[in-house]
């Protein structure tokens, strides 16, 4: 595994979640606030499953899996937060 490009994804991933947290400390609310973190979440959840996982090099179904799962939950997260807000 390339360090370079660990330490790269590493650098994202705490920016990613530096901005998450911003958007939490300033008390953003809303569809774009909530859109998002949901956008900043699958992010960082894909570069964790390839990169730190390992699995950027695995075969496709273990990568759809795991990526399909992202979808999943990110999809059932906003569908509920939709449904609260009617």
């Amino acid at each position: 595994m390339d360090i370079r490009r660990l330490n790269t994804v590493w650098v994202i991933l705490m920016l990613a979640t530096g901005a998450t947290w911003e958007v939490g400390e300033q008390g953003f609310a809303g569809q774009l606030a909530m859109a998002l973190l949901l956008v900043l979440s699958f992010v960082k959840g894909r570069l964790v499953v390839l990169d730190f996982m390992g699995l950027r090099r695995a075969g496709l179904m273990w990568r759809s899996l795991l990526i399909g799962w992202l979808l999943l939950v990110s999809a059932l997260i906003a569908i509920a937060y939709r449904i609260a807000q009617t």
